[in-house]
């Protein structure tokens, strides 16, 4: 690399760094973190578990936050000097050293930006997913297990952890319906670009003749809330069903009816729950999802923009997908909004998303 391109990478990312100090707030942000702080000294912080758990969460983010940027700052500043240096008296070996350091600076800029700009109402929050699978019989069944494989590896790879909610297993393989809570900052705001159909074309395993089959995959992804919206629901428009569990869960599983189904009786909308060890346990798990979907619809309806809620999501089925998977005749993943393609399909299948939910976030603000 030339000295004039290693000057131009360090203008580029001190304009970068003085438009994430612009739109940080940095002074309002250190107040808060005091406020937060504060806030954890007091004696009765731990009563309400959840809600302490909430500010945690909140602290540690805006810490993060504030602290990576000084942390990008001053690695830019040891830059510079060393550009200094090396600019005096040429030395290879610290030139090298140069630009494997600035390499490393503009990729962990590159990941901050794309933490900016989680910055919708609900970006924070932890995320529920929900696999469905179209028509296909056991085709589409197992191509929704392997779905739920790569999300369960994504949120893996991120630190995220996986709550399996409620779970339909699929008549010879796979699922018929699968709902994870996945758990953690900015969970939502990630997953939120996986919203749509997913379709995958491969010779099936399930066909004797070695056939290649297409398969459909519903993906539907809503913010966990806690006490942050109100939606009124009446006892009068629920129904609530209990029924016994059909998924891995200990001991308890099959023996008592501890699962809960709760049908919003006005919209037909349903969520259930079966995961937890009590019937009370699974309602109230049950009835956070259903609060999770109204609001979703209610957005909907007041916005009038399904597409930014939904995505492209029609139907489960030709011309509504997202993505396409191919396994045959060529491998190749692409995503139809951005047009990213990746050739590495075990990769992509093994939880490597980023490449797409990046520039579909970026896409956003275009």
């Amino acid at each position: 690399m030339e000295l004039a391109d290693i000057r131009n990478d360090l203008e580029k990312i001190a304009k970068q760094l003085a438009g994430f100090r612009g739109s940080l707030d940095l002074e309002n942000k250190e107040a808060r973190i005091a406020e937060l702080d504060n806030e954890m000294t007091h004696p009765d912080f731990w009563n309400d578990q959840q809600a302490a758990q909430v500010v945690i969460n909140e602290s540690n983010a805006l810490k993060d936050q504030v602290n990576v940027f000084f942390e990008m700052n001053e690695s830019y500043e040891n830059l510079e000097l060393t550009y200094e240096l090396v600019k005096e008296e040429s030395d290879a070996e610290l030139q090298a050293e140069l630009e494997s350091e600035l390499e490393q600076l503009m990729k962990r800029m590159e990941e901050y930006e794309l933490q900016q700009l989680l910055s919708e109402p609900y970006d924070k929050n932890n995320a529920i997913l929900e696999l469905h699978p179209g028509a296909g019989g056991t085709e589409s069944q197992d191509w929704g297990s392997m779905l739920l494989r790569m999300y369960t590896r994504w949120a893996e790879k991120h630190g995220f952890h996986v709550d399996t909610l409620d779970y339909l297993p699929g008549d010879e393989a796979g699922i018929k319906s699968v709902t994870l809570l996945i758990k953690g900052h900015n969970a939502y705001g990630y997953l939120k670009a996986e919203k749509g159909v997913h379709r995958l074309v491969r010779i099936s395993p399930f066909d004797a003749s070695g056939r290649r089959h297409t398969s459909f995959v519903s993906c539907e992804v809503m913010p966990e809330f806690t006490d942050e919206i109100e939606i009124e629901l009446r006892p009068e428009d629920l129904r609530v069903d209990t029924y016994r569990a059909s998924g891995a869960g200990g001991q308890h599983i099959n023996k008592t009816e501890s699962a809960v189904r709760v049908t919003h009786i006005p919209t037909g909308i349903v969520a259930a729950c079966q995961t937890q060890r009590s019937q009370l346990q699974n309602r109230d798990q049950a009835m956070k999802m259903l609060r999770a979907k109204l609001y979703q619809r209610e957005v909907e309806e007041k916005e009038k923009q399904l597409l930014e809620i939904r995505g492209e999501q029609k139907e489960i089925g030709w011309g509504s997908q997202i993505r396409s998977y191919v396994f045959h005749p060529y491998s190749m993943v692409k995503d139809h909004r951005t047009s990213v393609e990746s050739g590495n399909v075990q990769a992509v299948m093994d939880g490597d998303l980023d490449l797409f939910i990046d520039a579909y976030l970026r896409s956003r603000i275009q």
